[in-house]
Order: structure tokens, then C-alpha cells, then sequence
């Protein structure tokens, strides 16, 4: 009778060092994290290639402001100011105001279109400036405004519209409408954080919307209301607003509306960015 002697052949393990492995993964030196400027101008690219791909977004950045311009003009400006002329020349840097400033209200529902399909979800794990995805969406939107005022300027100067400020009062104007209407946007990127569907952040925006832009200045003279609408149109932003653009593109610029205008640009941004952060970091 013979025994068999079973032997365990022993595999040694190797584990790697932390440098071995790095040199190998990571040859090279690490890139340098992206500046917060870098981050929300390459989140702003995107936004324009967005446009690209979809170039019926444009679509309310242009064939609305021609209709809403066209519109009110030949239709209030002979029963308001006697002449669609005359009317013009107070009408436009209001309806400009209105146009820019409620097509703001996209901003918030690309947000929110953005969130429910996952995408944002891939931006927060980037080793990024944490807002830069949100300003850069914003900084995107700055193109569509100025273009529409750009197209509304356009219409206006074929009908009759002829500033005294010329060239510089114009462009100091539209300037004036960008910067409020970038503060203005972070209200609708809280909404559209909140809010569950597009559908909803575009009822509750045009439900703020609407009294703000036709409870105002930019259609006729408050003097005309009573006394309890003036109260309110006169502490109403857009009022303040128009009564600047106005002001800078008619030649004689109004300095109490443009520090109201940069006063309620900030106050849009402290409250409402930070609202919006305190809301996208928790989410």
C-alpha cells in the first residue's frame, strides 16, 4: 500500500505601489483644474452649439419680436399718440424690454429639461467651479437677447424709430437690457430647479411675467392709471427698466432709473443665485 502526497503549488500576489500604478495611469503631469471663467465659458459653448443643432430655437428671439412689434404699433399707436410715428418713438424701448425679458423665462425651462433627462447629473460629479454649469446655460441665453433686441432695433429703425442718443445711447440701451435680463434669468433657474416639469415652470413664469410687463410704463404713461396702479408700476423693476433705456437712447440719460436698474440686477442675483445654488446643491 503506497500514499500519495498532495502539494499546494503557492502563487505569490503582487500588488502594485501607489507610484507604480500612477505611473502607468497617469504618465503625464495632472491638468490643472479649470478656472470658474474657463468652466462657464465652455458650459456657454455648449449652449450655442445647442442652437446650432436646434436652430428653431431662435424662432422666439426673432419672429416674435417682430409680430409683438409690429402688433402694438399699428395697433395702439393711432388711438395712444395720434400717429404710429409718434407712438414708436416711445413704444420700442419698452417692447424691447418686453420681448427680451420674457423670453428670459427659457432659461429656466431648459434647466429643467436638462435635469429631468440626467445631464445635469453628470455635470455635478465634474472636478469643476460648482456653478459654472448654470452661469455658462446663462451666458448661452445672453446671445438670444441681444439678438432679439438686435432684431427689434431693426424693425424699429425701418418703421421710423429714430434715437437722439444715436449709436452709442443704443448700444448703452441694450446693454442695460442684457445686464438686467441676466439677473433676471436666476429667478427662472430657481424655478426651474423647484418646479417639476417645463410645463410648469412656463405657467409660473408667465404668471409673474405678465403683470411685470403690462403693469408698467412700456405701453402708455402711468399717469393715465389710477392712483393704485401707479403705486405699483412705479416700483415695478421693468418700469424702471424702460424709464432707463429710454432715457440713454433718447440722448439724456436718467441716472435714479439706471442705478435702480443695476440695484435690482444685483438684488436679482444675491437673492436669487443664491437661492438657485443652495437649491442645485442639495438636489
Amino acid at each position: 500500500m503506497s500514499t500519495a502526497a498532495t502539494s499546494t503549488d503557492l502563487q505569490t500576489v503582487f500588488v502594485p505601489s501607489p507610484e507604480t500604478l500612477g505611473a502607468v495611469l497617469a504618465p503625464g503631469a495632472r491638468p490643472p483644474r479649470p478656472s470658474a471663467w474657463s468652466a462657464s465659458v465652455t458650459f456657454g459653448w455648449r449652449a450655442m452649439l445647442k442652437i446650432k443643432h436646434v436652430p428653431e430655437q431662435l424662432f422666439d428671439v426673432t419672429a416674435f419680436p417682430i409680430i409683438m412689434t409690429l402688433m402694438f404699433t399699428y395697433l395702439f399707436g393711432g388711438a395712444l399718440a395720434g400717429s404710429t410715428g409718434a407712438y414708436l418713438q416711445f413704444f420700442l424701448p419698452g417692447i424691447m424690454v418686453t420681448s427680451v425679458v420674457m423670453i428670459t423665462m427659457y432659461t429656466g425651462v431648459g434647466l429643467n429639461t436638462d435635469i429631468e433627462k440626467g445631464v445635469f447629473d453628470r455635470f455635478r460629479t465634474l472636478p469643476v467651479w460648482r456653478p459654472s454649469a448654470l452661469v455658462g446655460m446663462i451666458f448661452g441665453d445672453v446671445l438670444r437677447y441681444i439678438l432679439a433686441a438686435l432684431v427689434i432695433l431693426s424693425v424699429g429703425l425701418i418703421l421710423g424709430f429714430r434715437p437722439d442718443g444715436g449709436v452709442m445711447g443704443v448700444a448703452a440701451g441694450i446693454g442695460l437690457l442684457v445686464v438686467f435680463s441676466f439677473a433676471f434669468s436666476w429667478v427662472w433657474t430657481m424655478f426651474g430647479l423647484v418646479l417639476r416639469s417645463e410645463k410648469s415652470v412656463m405657467g409660473v413664469s408667465m404668471l409673474v411675467l405678465f403683470p411685470l410687463t403690462f403693469l408698467s410704463n412700456v405701453f402708455v404713461e402711468p399717469s393715465t392709471m389710477p392712483g393704485w396702479l401707479q403705486a405699483f408700476v412705479k416700483v415695478n423693476p421693468i418700469t424702471h427698466l424702460v424709464d432707463a433705456i429710454r432715457s440713454v437712447m433718447a440722448g439724456s440719460p436718467d441716472a435714479m432709473s439706471i442705478m435702480w436698474t443695476f440695484a435690482w440686477s444685483a438684488g436679482f442675483v444675491a437673492v436669487f443665485g443664491f437661492l438657485t445654488m443652495y437649491r442645485y446643491n442639495r438636489r
